[in-house]
This record gives structure tokens, C-alpha cells and sequence, in this order.
């Protein structure tokens, strides 16, 4: 008889268990999540509004968007790809004549408010 509790105790923890594995999946697809930082619109200062637009764009996009400029002008050291040679939009960006392409986005969110 002992079998017999043991063996309607493991379906009863089995299906106790399964409704809070689902439940986080449930609140993600009913959309009711806020956007996170890299998707939120933010506004450009007006030297960055000179490279990607003066209408607000997610940080990801901004980002996409200096990318373009500098390939479309050939703004990357042949030599170390890594380094961004600055013209004159994006001195006024960068405050400087060369930025390595990891401290690019700390001279982005400098010229981007929310």
C-alpha cells in the first residue's frame, strides 16, 4: 500500500511543477515587457544629428548608422581597422582626431538624450 501513495504523490509534485516553468513564458508573449535601453528612441545632439538625422533612433540603429558614414568615407586606419580617423563631423562627436572603435559608443552616448 505504501506503492501506492508514493506512486499518486509524484503526479501531483510532477504537475505542480510544470505551470511555474510556463508561467514566465506566458507574460513575455503577452507583450506586456517594456522596451530595453538599446530599443528605446533616443534624441541625437545636433553634431550627431549631422551623421544619422535629427529624428530620434534606438541606440542600436545610431550605432548602425556612424557605422555606415565612416565605411561610406573610409574612415577606418587601413593599417589598424580597430581606429576610426575622424573628418570633421565626427571631431565634433569624438572631441579628438582618432577613437578606437570600442570607445566609440561612450563618445555616442554623450550626444544622446532620452
Amino acid at each position: 500500500m505504501a506503492t501506492k501513495t508514493t506512486d499518486k504523490a509524484a503526479p501531483k509534485a510532477a504537475k505542480a511543477k510544470a505551470p511555474a516553468a510556463t508561467a514566465p513564458k506566458a507574460t513575455k508573449a503577452a507583450g506586456a515587457t517594456k522596451p530595453n535601453a538599446l530599443q528605446q528612441p533616443l534624441k541625437p545632439s545636433a553634431e550627431l544629428g549631422a551623421i544619422v538625422g535629427t529624428s530620434p533612433l534606438p541606440r542600436g540603429e545610431v550605432v548602425s548608422k556612424v557605422w555606415d558614414y565612416i565605411k561610406k568615407h573610409n574612415l577606418q586606419n587601413p593599417e589598424n581597422k580597430r581606429e576610426i580617423v575622424a573628418d570633421d563631423k565626427l571631431k565634433k562627436v569624438f572631441g579628438k582626431d582618432k577613437c578606437s572603435m570600442f570607445e566609440m559608443n561612450k563618445h555616442l552616448a554623450a550626444h544622446l538624450k532620452a
